[in-house]
């Protein structure tokens, strides 16, 4: 059995159906349902306005849905018994600004979640972050504070200020957007690098290259609803709706 034959018959560690979700008067979600398995890589495109980074949002309960059900290793995020911590333990996110706290160095912005919120041994987090500086390709950078860093190295200590938490799939809202061209290989590396050790990652991202070459499955959203989905190699070279062929004759 091939590795993606193998994802694809395991029980999804993320499970969307028929959610909705709106703000006011304002449908943002109109009956979005997909499964995500465990080590699966998903990358959502779509136009501004489209849904894709609430969607995000919804899963790691920053934002409340409407109806429907989304359950994260069988928690069911829309329960108002949801031990919410439990739930951020499972499911990391990094936006697209670091928000990093500017009077931390980048190893004490690491630091802050495991032993404020988890209560975990400082000596045993200190230790964690050091490996995690390092895993993000920024060792020797501990000490400096995030104004004295790069974009790119800034959104790198946001990932693993997110890995602290030992979380088992991760979220990233368009971590690239803000960044210069420059910075932006730098972060998606990172990226990589995690989905290539198993990590389950769900993406909303305009780097059609990267999803192309590192996804499992593309799903493009417009007003609110799926458009179309499918593998990479499908997807890019042969889409079937109008509005898709549209979007990406336009991007790519």
């Amino acid at each position: 059995m091939t590795e993606n034959a193998a994802k694809s018959n395991a029980a999804p560690i993320v499970s969307i159906a028929e959610v909705y979700q709106s703000f006011g008067d304002n449908q943002v979600i109109k009956g979005i349902s997909f499964d995500v398995t465990k080590g699966e890589v998903i990358c959502i495109i779509g136009p501004s306005g489209s849904g894709k980074s609430t969607l995000l949002r919804c899963i790691n309960g920053l934002v409340e849905i409407d109806s429907g059900s989304i359950r994260v290793k069988g928690m069911a995020v829309q329960d108002p018994d949801l031990d919410k911590l439990e739930l951020r333990k499972t499911v990391g996110m990094v936006f697209q600004q670091y928000n990093l706290f500017p009077h931390k160095t980048a190893l004490q912005n690491i630091m802050m979640a495991p032993i404020h919120v988890l209560k975990q041994d400082a000596g045993e987090v200190k230790d964690r972050a050091y490996g995690l500086m390092k895993k993000v390709r920024l060792e020797g950078k501990e000490d400096f504070y995030p104004g004295e860093l790069s974009g790119g190295q800034q959104q790198r200590v946001a990932i693993a200020r997110s890995l602290a938490m030992n979380p088992e799939v991760m979220l990233f809202d368009e971590v690239t957007a803000a960044l210069d061209p420059e910075t932006v290989k730098e972060v998606l590396v990172t990226i990589r690098d995690l989905a290539e050790e198993g990590m389950t990652c769900l993406l909303v991202t305009h780097e059609m290259g990267f999803a192309r070459e590192l996804a499992d499955h593309m799903y493009f959203t417009d007003n609110g609803v799926i458009v179309e989905h499918g593998p990479p190699r499908v997807f890019f070279e042969a889409p079937e709706d109008p509005r898709t062929q549209e979007f990406l004759s336009q991007i790519l």
